[in-house]
């Protein structure tokens, strides 16, 4: 299997690295891929050193797999490119997520949509992710009638330039008037305002959660109100999500569905003071939901905090799982090998 990573030497890139080893993803042939700029570095992988190549040359090279996570611009322009000789891209920007002709896929969710014809995938929003893989389970049982989320998104989905203005402001130096990311310091501080603001007044963010989530689960009839915030937490986003269903439903039923679904695990033992923390989610693949409880505001009302890493099944894993649902169900290889 010839596998490009492009955006190798990006924060969601290196991480993408880990999460193949770590998966034991079948690599024949890696093809580390970056700017201009970049070629001609070197990226270690399970014990080999490998120089990082350009775009053309790695189109050149006929991979089977590119897991794109290089920003939308790149990923409009070159995402087609790769499809042109049989790549299957799977993208983790927002550039082919609510394109109407890709697919847009969570895979213990909707892996089974995908076919050999399906050569861009888009890899969803990292807070996206997280909150459709529990919600899934409980939308097929329940039926949603109406989420309202609150996002406590960690600095390190913003990428290398978050990461250093955090670390410059602990160490105590002052970041205004440099091109840092955000408007205002990170450190000690909550910024509610995760990417560009929109006209309705509501952050790119935001909406993406809005529109993602109707997309994966299928139904536009959900009505979903979201606030982001940016956190100063060093890996790992949390979520508030209040749900309206239209069928009542059990608490215990809700914690049954939750801890029966691939890829979560449910923490929620108040009692011992047990409930997800993206301290304790760092590293890891899976979704921890916890402090389930019923809203008694309202009928058929939830409450869940939900948490993950967000730069891995929020990104790297959720790509990485997608490439391997691909080769399980021999979609990719040797179609384009031979």
């Amino acid at each position: 299997m010839r596998v490009a990573v492009v955006g190798a030497t990006g924060l969601v890139g290196s991480v993408v690295f880990e999460v193949l080893r770590e998966h034991k993803f079948p690599i024949t042939e890696l093809l580390p891929v970056a700017s201009a700029r970049s070629v001609g570095k070197i990226i270690s992988y399970d014990g080999t050193d490998y120089p990082v190549i350009g775009m053309e040359e790695a189109i050149s090279r006929r991979p089977d797999v590119a897991i794109f996570s290089a920003g939308g611009g790149t990923s409009t322009e070159w995402a087609p490119k790769f499809a042109e000789v049989g790549c299957v891209v799977v993208d983790n920007s927002s550039a082919w997520r609510m394109d109407p002709t890709k697919k847009l896929v969570v895979p213990e969710v909707n892996a089974d949509e995908l076919t050999e014809s399906d050569l861009i995938i888009a890899n969803p929003n990292c807070s996206t992710i997280q909150m459709v893989l529990a919600l899934a389970p409980l939308h097929k049982a329940f039926g949603i009638k109406r989420l309202v989320i609150s996002t406590y998104q960690s600095f390190t989905g913003t990428g290398v330039p978050a990461v250093n203005q955090y670390e410059a402001e602990k160490r105590g130096e002052d970041t205004a008037g440099t091109d840092r990311p955000y408007h205002y310091p990170i450190f000690e501080n909550c910024i509610p305002h995760c990417d560009v603001f929109l006209d309705n007044a509501y952050t790119k963010e935001e909406m993406k959660l809005v529109h993602e989530t109707r997309k994966i689960l299928g139904d536009d009839s959900i009505a979903i109100t979201a606030t982001a915030v940016r956190v100063p937490v060093h890996g790992g986003h949390s979520e508030s999500v209040n749900v309206e269903f239209h069928r009542s439903f059990e608490v215990e039923k809700v914690r049954e569905l939750l801890a029966a679904t691939p890829g979560i695990i449910v923490q929620d033992d108040i009692k011992n003071n047990v409930y997800p923390m993206p301290l304790l989610a760092k590293h890891r693949d899976e979704v921890f939901v916890g402090r389930i409880r019923k809203d008694e505001s309202i009928e058929n009302g939830l409450n869940l905090w939900i948490v993950a890493d967000n730069l891995r099944k929020g990104a790297a894993t959720n790509a990485v799982q997608i490439a391997k649902y691909l080769v399980k169900n021999e979609l990719i290889g040797d179609k384009v090998a031979g």
